[in-house]
């Protein structure tokens, strides 16, 4: 795999997001409590052999940037890096990145070295476990100018995915991006089960095949692609048009695969790792996910119900509170008989000091956490928010809120951004 470079896209500015990337790029959105979105595809490469990665960033970026520098550190002799590349003014332009193929074309001249001949195209919010050499060994032994990783889905599925139509070889003859009708699907796009099931994949019935946004390319064909054309994206032109001029074969893949493109998604993704039988196991050891390694306390319980919930490290949590199906991250203060359920707290970025403790009493503001008597239920809360005592925030019914409140409300979920303050007894 040392002939293997990786280039993760770090994405646009993530409205579908907001606000969670209002202060963050999408890669850096924390995800399970204590990783962020991009550990995901570094550590897919990392257990795949892969350690020559590139991040391409724009929107956002200083939180990941810091990120990337405190957590991937290689051994100088292995040759091994993670580098983040950004949009930048140069010789050539001055632009920003148009696109996803746009980011790739604006800095080939750093992928095209000395014995690289593949280049492994990757997003950065996608939450999946692959290896990647098996990709690899498919690219290979079709002789692939262009290999892309594809889901079997159902056909209620394809109509959110760009759905690609193989001969029987799994070579990639067709594209049609988000079908409409089970005419569109049945002419245009359709496979047939039982070539599913001979590939080794129980089709149970599903008879399409799902980009995964994952492509696997020759160097010489990527850098011919993006240099012959325009084209700003890699899912809707370059790998149309790469379906018409070259060899582009699929490598099926059916584990879990996440698109975490949206507040909803998020939201489920991350309570999903919270079941008994977790479609996507994060204790997973032979290919464990990566992170910044802290030096935090164990987290403290008193008293405390939990049931069907991760807590990170450093917690303090109160006598008598009690957390269901529920995600608690790092640093989380929270008070005496809370009820916290169905809800993401993603944590503080640090620890108060007494002082700071003791100046926000005098003040008579909420300290950074969850105040004491307070009810969470059907929440997104944002890093260093302040959270009075006797708060109440359920979501559910809730359609909208005022205008003048301080929270919002993404696809049908309620969200506390960054460092918000609700004073005590704030209800909604």
């Amino acid at each position: 795999m040392r002939n293997v470079l990786a280039v993760i896209l770090g994405g646009g500015k993530g409205t579908r997001l907001f606000p969670l990337t209002q202060y963050r790029s999408k890669p850096a959105v924390p995800l399970a409590g204590k990783y962020r979105l991009i550990d995901i595809p570094i550590s897919n490469c990392l257990n795949s052999s892969i350690n020559r990665i590139y991040l391409l960033t724009q929107f956002n970026s200083a939180s990941l940037h810091q990120h990337i520098r405190q957590t991937y550190r290689f051994d100088r002799f292995e040759g091994g890096f993670v580098e983040i590349l950004a949009a930048q003014q140069t010789m050539e332009g001055h632009l920003w990145y148009e696109g996803t193929a746009d980011a790739v074309r604006k800095n080939l001249r750093y992928f095209e070295q000395g014995g690289i001949e593949y280049v492994l195209i990757l997003s950065g919010d996608q939450l999946y476990r692959m290896d990647f050499a098996e990709m690899l060994a498919t690219h290979k032994a079709a002789g692939a100018h262009a290999t892309i990783a594809a889901l079997p889905v159902t056909r209620e599925a394809a109509r959110g995915f760009g759905i690609m139509r193989v001969d029987d070889t799994g070579r990639v003859r067709g594209f049609l991006e988000k079908p409409t009708s089970d005419e569109e699907i049945d002419q245009l796009v359709r496979t047939d089960p039982a070539w599913i099931d001979a590939h080794g994949i129980k089709s149970h019935g599903r008879d399409c095949l799902a980009s995964m946004g994952i492509y696997l390319f020759n160097m010489k064909t990527l850098v011919e692609l993006l240099s012959k054309s325009d084209y700003q994206d890699f899912g809707k032109e370059v790998f149309p048009m790469s379906i018409r001029t070259h060899n582009v074969h699929v490598h099926l893949f059916d584990g879990y695969w996440e698109d975490i493109g949206t507040i909803r998604s998020f939201y489920e993704a991350n309570l999903d790792l919270t079941l008994p039988n977790a479609p996507f196991k994060i204790e997973d050891q032979k290919s464990p996910i990566f992170t910044h390694a802290r030096s935090l306390p164990p987290t403290r319980l008193d008293g405390v119900h939990v049931k069907r919930s991760l807590i990170a490290d450093g917690c303090v949590i109160g006598e008598g509170s009690t957390i269901e199906n529920s995600v608690i991250g790092l640093r989380c203060k929270i008070g005496k008989n809370v009820t916290i359920a169905n809800s993401i707290l993603m944590g503080a970025d640090m620890y108060q000091t007494d002082d700071e403790v003791a100046a926000d009493a005098q003040a008579g503001t909420p300290n950074i956490g969850v105040g004491e008597g307070s009810l969470l239920d059907g929440v997104i809360v944002d890093k260093n928010c302040r959270i009075g005592r006797g708060v109440h925030v359920q979501g559910g019914e809730v359609l909208k809120v005022p205008e003048s409140t301080p929270v919002s409300i993404q696809d049908g979920i309620i969200v506390i951004p960054k460092e918000t303050v609700l004073p005590d007894g704030w209800r909604l």
